[in-house]
């Protein structure tokens, strides 16, 4: 199992932390020390150039009996102004001047292989100056000119150490900086952990409990960021799907109970004709009814595939400009039959003569066919259906009125679902497949457009769909 993603950020977080330090440490103060070294052999470098051009160089002048009395005294009170050794070598390494010391004009020290080429292209060398400092000391070198010759060396030392020192009081501000911005790094962690990493964690484990089909698991947050309007969609998603998994239950209900109907009518009248039960007299009229209850699964079976074409939106639409007066006129006269059986009039109603629309004349045409088959279906004998097309603004509004048996309230909301009957509609006709309406509404809500329904138990009902208009000009 992988490292969750607060560990993760654990371990950046720990790993920063000791890289910090490991930096800090070992590049960090090396740079710092190098840094203060050369700042303070360059301020010393000046010391000692200032050293040689005032109070030395006169003792190389050429006068009679030069004395070295005043350089030392000079040279002592330096050294507590510069906390810095001070001397005076001759070119051959003999020590004249020592501030630390006394002056020793008989028995002057030499300082053994004293080289000052040794510094090369620099004017300070780090160590113990030819091992006379017991500890490690900045030696700085400023020549002693006179008559551009070079007569001997002023020389400042200062310890390391303090050199050393300065660093490691620099670093601990360091250490002190670093350390505050772990805190507040960490502090910034925990925050990210309760306003993100929790938020995501509990995201994902409701992502899991919906892959394994609980879509009843809640997610609770209250934030109102992307964190929240994502756990606010998928609250919405797990809805959505709770709602299409209880949908495709019933969906499979619905299509095997209207299946099984027809399939066990026709399977009990074959064998009733092939053991002899339905005698060959009589067979003709169970022909016709296994040829309606064939007839019926063939209707069935088609208005699944049309709403299948739209669930998977591979029915494309053919936009035509054409007269949906006419195309109205021929849809009424395929129900002539039916209407003259059941003596219902029916009364088409135009704003025009003409009135043109564009759309896809075919879907439109089912549409009106399977509104016309409900409206008669389910009105009384010796009734009126009233069919009218009226234009306002760029939409015409087309309406399909009957005079029949109602819609009950209850049931107005869901008659556009697949399958779905009313009490009413089950007594009136139990063959019709209950996709009738979904199809309607899927073809009019493909073209973009709205269809409601008016009904009244007992009175009638009143379907109406929009279509857009287009004007003689555009035609």
């Amino acid at each position: 199992m992988g490292r969750s993603l607060f560990a993760k950020f654990l371990l950046v977080y720990a790993l920063f932390g000791l890289l910090s330090f490991a930096v800090i440490s070992t590049l960090i103060s090396q740079l710092t020390l190098t840094h203060l070294t050369e700042r303070k052999a360059e301020e010393l470098y000046r010391e000692a150039n200032y050293i040689s051009s005032n109070f030395v160089r006169g003792y190389y002048n050429g006068r009679p009996s030069p004395s070295l009395e005043p350089i030392h005294t000079q040279f002592q009170a330096l050294d507590t102004y510069l906390n810095a050794s001070i001397w005076l070598l001759d070119n051959n390494g003999t020590l004249l001047v020592d501030s630390k010391e006394n002056l020793h004009l008989q028995d002057p020290e030499l300082i053994q292989e004293f080289d000052p080429t040794d510094t090369g292209n620099s004017y300070y060398v780090i160590g113990s100056f030819y091992n006379y400092f017991s500890e490690k000391t900045l030696s700085v070198l400023s020549p002693v000119t006179y008559n551009f010759k070079i007569n001997g060396y002023v020389v400042l030392h200062t310890p390391y150490a303090q050199l050393e020192r300065d660093r490691d009081q620099i670093l601990n501000l360091i250490y002190l900086s670093l350390l505050i911005i772990l805190l507040l790094s960490l502090l910034i962690l925990l925050l990210f952990t309760v306003s993100v990493y929790y938020p995501i964690k509990t995201i994902t484990e409701a992502a899991g409990q919906y892959a394994e089909g609980n879509f009843h698991y809640a997610i609770t947050l209250s934030s109102e960021d992307e964190i929240g309007r994502l756990a606010d969609t998928m609250n919405y998603m797990a809805q959505e799907l709770s709602d299409l998994d209880e949908y495709q239950k019933k969906f499979v209900a619905n299509i095997s109970h209207d299946f099984r109907s027809p399939l066990t009518s026709i399977k009990g009248y074959l064998e009733a004709m092939q053991d002899g039960t339905i005698p060959p007299e009589m067979q003709g009229k169970y022909l016709d009814i296994l040829l309606r209850e064939t007839e019926r699964l063939n209707k069935l079976t088609s208005g699944l595939l049309t709403l299948n074409s739209f669930d998977t939106k591979k029915n494309r639409l053919d936009m035509t400009d054409f007269d949906i007066n006419s195309v109205i006129k021929n849809t009424v006269s395929t129900f002539e039959q039916a209407c003259t059986q059941k003596r219902i009039t029916l009364d088409l109603i135009f704003d025009s003569k003409s009135l043109l629309v564009s759309a896809d004349e075919s879907k439109i045409q089912q549409v009106l066919y399977n509104l016309l088959d409900n409206a008669i279906k389910f009105s009384h004998n010796h009734s009126v259906i009233t069919i009218e097309t009226t234009a306002k603004h760029e939409k015409v509004f087309i309406s399909v009125k009957d005079t029949g048996i109602g819609i009950p309230k209850e049931s107005q909301k869901r008659i556009w679902e697949r399958f779905y009957k009313t009490d009413l509609s089950r007594g009136k006709d139990k063959r019709g497949t209950g996709l009738g309406l979904s199809i309607v509404k899927e073809i009019v809500q493909s073209h973009g457009e709205h269809i409601n329904v008016i009904s009244t138990e007992g009175v009638g009902t009143e379907f109406i769909f929009t279509l857009p208009r287009v004007s003689r000009e555009e035609a």
